[in-house]
This record gives structure tokens, C-alpha cells and sequence, in this order.
């Protein structure tokens, strides 16, 4: 009878060992899985932190150039109210304003109404126009018109 029971003992315990072995395979893969997913965001980070700081000190400097110089870039901001405020506060029609600014007159309704936003140098061009009163705008037109006349007999 011993032999039986030794012989169980050795079963049960070959048995065992073959599950806790399939168990730990899958975990060690999981494992192994997981560290190269952790050594991959580890040298990201480290890439990342390299790009930073090159970044900040190209700012940097180029914040300091820009204080040597003395260059302060303007934004300037455009809205379809304002501008429409504009060319009634200056007493033009959307073709006047169109020529002063040498866009369509399409261009300027469409700005008017909201419909599409003027590029960079027209906005710079309105800008410019903030700063101008009546007078000076409707001179500005006459010197705008009298330079396309030679060019429409053409």
C-alpha cells in the first residue's frame, strides 16, 4: 500500500508542477510584454524631453533677438462687425473700400457678412485704414482711382 500512496503523492505533484509551469509562461510573456512596452515609452520620454529643451532655447533666443532688435510682432484681429463699423464710419461703399484695400467688392461683402476672413496683409491693410479719418480716405481713393485709370484704357 505504500507504494500506492507514494505513488499518488508523486502523480499529484507532477500535475501540479505542469500547471503552475503553463501559468508561469503566460505570465512571464505578459511580463516580458510589458517591459519592452516600458523600455519603449521610457526612450520616448527621454526623446520628447531632448526636443523640449531644444525648442526652449531656440524661443529663447529668438525672443531675445527679437528684444535686441527691438521687432514686436503686431496681431492684428479682425471682425465682421468692426469692419462693417469702418466703412460707415468713413462713408464708403463696399467698391470704394474694395479699391482702397485692393481686394473685390465681393471680397469686402463677404468680409462684411462673416462669410470668409480676410488674409494676413488685408487685415494689415484694415488696420491701417483704422487710423485714417474721411478726408484722408477719400484722398487716398482719388490717388487709388487716378493710378487704375491708365491702366483700364489699355
Amino acid at each position: 500500500m505504500p507504494n500506492i500512496a507514494t505513488f499518488l503523492k508523486a502523480e499529484i505533484t507532477r500535475l501540479a508542477r505542469k500547471e503552475i509551469r503553463g501559468e508561469i509562461g503566460a505570465l512571464r510573456k505578459s511580463s516580458t510584454a510589458h517591459r519592452r512596452d516600458i523600455a519603449a515609452l521610457k526612450r520616448e520620454i527621454a526623446t520628447l524631453q531632448r526636443q523640449n529643451k531644444q525648442l526652449s532655447k531656440r524661443a529663447a533666443g529668438a525672443s531675445q533677438v527679437a528684444a535686441e532688435t527691438g521687432e514686436t510682432e503686431v496681431k492684428n484681429r479682425f471682425s465682421a462687425k468692426g469692419f462693417k463699423s469702418l466703412r460707415a464710419r468713413l462713408g464708403l461703399s463696399a467698391d470704394q473700400l474694395a479699391t482702397l484695400l485692393g481686394a473685390s467688392m465681393q471680397s469686402v461683402y463677404n468680409w462684411e457678412h462673416g462669410k470668409t476672413v480676410p488674409r494676413a496683409n488685408q487685415v494689415a491693410a484694415i488696420a491701417a485704414l483704422r487710423t485714417i479719418g474721411k478726408k484722408e480716405a477719400l484722398r487716398r481713393l482719388e490717388e487709388a482711382q487716378a493710378a487704375e485709370k491708365p491702366s483700364r484704357k489699355r
